[in-house]
């Protein structure tokens, strides 16, 4: 990224409403997360989709939406979860469709446990793989004919290369990869694992989605930017020569302060 890049944000529609205004003052990417639960993604999501519509006309930025992961693992060793989890997406993919949603967010099978056991079992790493493909063969090449691209967000991924190598095991256009800052600085804090900066070294140009969130080094904080301790000038320094353009969508609790926190990053001059 070589120019100063522009913030976007991940919300429900009730929180657009309220930071509609900024959102649409410049072509700032948007990540919906109206359309995460089993129970929406089962039932009527068609009205969200005609007020979804109706409160981003003349949104200029990229769009994109949190797909399904409560209880959900892209890696399940269970032949019945795996198909639970693919029916799952291709729901995401049915609203994607009907939105023009271009980005999808997934979460990582990788967690703390299996980081000190992947070696632990002859083909443990294989395994993984290959589960992932039973899971999200079928929706990654719908998502390429879509025109849409699945993300693997990193959860308690202690090793960022798990992550990218079974990226790069799909060779698709459909599946890249995503970071969280918070989730990779719980990672450094707690479990041992690099820091931030070096989550994206490792995904380079396979990196098409941040979740900027600040962060103790503890837990999933969620924290407005700037009330944790993260190194922001480290992280965006490596980002600076990524070339693929990653979303910069700042994924807060509190969303009253997602301006706040885009100031915070402009202030430091990284990014507006």
């Amino acid at each position: 990224m070589s120019e100063l890049p522009i913030l976007g944000a991940a919300m429900t529609l009730k929180d657009v409403e309220l930071n509609r205004d900024w959102l649409l003052e410049k072509p700032r990417d948007l990540e919906l997360q109206d359309f995460v639960s089993a129970e929406v993604l089962s039932g009527d999501w068609q009205p969200l989709v005609d007020r979804a519509k109706q409160l981003l006309d003349g949104h200029q930025g990229r769009l994109g939406m949190h797909g399904p992961f409560m209880g959900l693992n892209v890696a399940s060793a269970d032949p019945d979860i795996r198909a639970v989890v693919a029916r799952r997406m291709e729901q995401a993919l049915d609203v994607a469709a009907a939105l023009d949603i271009t980005q999808i967010v997934i979460h990582s099978p990788y967690s703390t446990w299996m980081h000190n056991n992947l070696d632990n079992w002859p083909d443990q790493r294989q395994r993984v793989f290959e589960a992932t493909h039973q899971t999200l063969d079928a929706a990654v090449k719908r998502a390429e004919e879509q025109g849409c691209v699945f993300v693997l967000e990193n959860i308690e991924d202690k090793d960022p290369a798990d992550r990218r190598r079974l990226v790069e095991d799909f060779n698709s256009p459909a599946l890249a990869l995503s970071i969280d800052t918070g989730h990779a600085h719980y990672a450094h804090g707690s479990t041992g694992a690099a820091p931030v900066d070096y989550f994206a070294h490792d995904a380079g140009n396979l990196l098409q989605h941040i979740h900027l969130q600040d962060a103790d080094g503890y837990a999933d904080r969620h924290w407005p930017l700037g009330h944790g301790n993260i190194n922001w000038r480290a992280f965006f320094a490596r980002l600076s020569v990524i070339t693929s353009n990653p979303r910069l969508i700042i994924e807060i609790r509190d969303k009253s302060q997602i301006q706040a926190s885009a100031a915070h990053l402009a202030e430091l001059g990284l990014a507006q």
